[in-house]
């Protein structure tokens, strides 16, 4: 199930088209089939125009893919119990199936370990996926193995209580040691790949960033940076970084491709206070490759 809320008029198929990830032709489907409320009323027409503050209701999804495979592909579960795990991501590993990439990933493995004991509230293809970091970010993941456990922790993220932090290279010296940047992010009207700043299509952004430290990295000056998430948006921190014009290092999308690692950035830590009450609080080491790159660069 899927729940919006506007903030610009737009026609109905378009708008949840930009606003999420399903396809233009999956939702006229399902506004066929009487799958689509507009506060609480059903749509039955994709020309139907939404305007602000209207709340759209998608009561069920298109599975692309009916049957995702188990993989043993090997975990590094960080911490384990009865209601959710935290994973260490590697970078390279696609969080979940999508069309036109539907083995090895992060769910495909979870599958494979876990069996049935993952919650299935975002449908088939995003098996106890409670949040998720891009293919070539690594770092700290919530895995829910149950679905009060899933929609506790949603609802820690739409309330900004789960403390994310990330570490970032990024192209140049970035001359303030402290920066916030709030600003508005949506999906790039001209490249439906690329997210940007923009006041049109857009959600409210917000990323602290802290240098920590300057590095010259083949002779280029580099810079260390420390992003807490305040906001959860799709490339929020590297659309951020690189419109200040300092991009994460090695971002293919939104910089210079420069090696099959891809952008330098990694979730380093999670903070929460769990279903079961307790203050929790997770680290996970940097990947080799930024490592040794900052350790080369002292």
């Amino acid at each position: 199930m899927l729940k919006l809320i506007v903030n610009y008029s737009e026609r109905i198929d378009k708008y949840i088209t930009n606003n999420s990830e399903i396809t233009r032709n999956d939702i006229q489907q399902l506004i066929k089939e009487g799958a689509v409320f507009v506060n609480k009323v059903k749509i039955n027409k994709n020309k139907f125009v939404v305007k602000e503050n209207d709340e759209i209701e998608v009561i069920k999804i298109i599975e692309k893919q009916l049957n995702v495979e188990e993989q043993n592909i090997e975990l590094d579960i960080v911490y384990e119990n009865d209601d959710y795990l935290v994973i260490n991501k590697p970078s390279g590993l696609v969080v979940h199936p999508a069309p036109g990439h539907r083995d090895n990933t992060l769910v495909n493995g979870l599958m494979y370990h876990f069996k049935n004991n993952l919650s299935n509230v975002n449908g088939l293809l995003r098996l106890g996926v409670v949040h998720r970091i891009d293919k070539d970010t690594s770092g700290l993941l919530i895995i829910a193995k149950n679905n009060t456990t899933h929609n506790y922790f949603a609802s820690l993220l739409k309330e900004h209580k789960i403390n994310r932090t990330y570490l970032a290279i990024v192209d140049g010296k970035i001359p303030n040691k402290k920066m916030h940047i709030d600003l508005p992010i949506g999906r790039d009207l001209k490249n439906r790949q690329k997210f940007a700043v923009t006041e049109q299509n857009s959600k409210h952004a917000y990323t602290m960033i802290e240098v920590l430290r300057y590095l010259k990295i083949d002779n280029k000056d580099k810079t260390l940076v420390k992003c807490n998430l305040k906001t959860g948006r799709t490339h929020q921190i590297r659309v951020h970084l690189n419109y200040i014009k300092h991009p994460v290092y090695g971002d293919p999308i939104y910089n210079k491709k420069i090696d099959e690692f891809n952008q330098r950035l990694h979730a380093v830590e999670l903070e929460f206070i769990d279903n079961n009450g307790n203050k929790m609080h997770f680290e996970a080491p940097l990947p080799k490759k930024m490592l040794d790159e900052i350790e080369l660069a002292k």
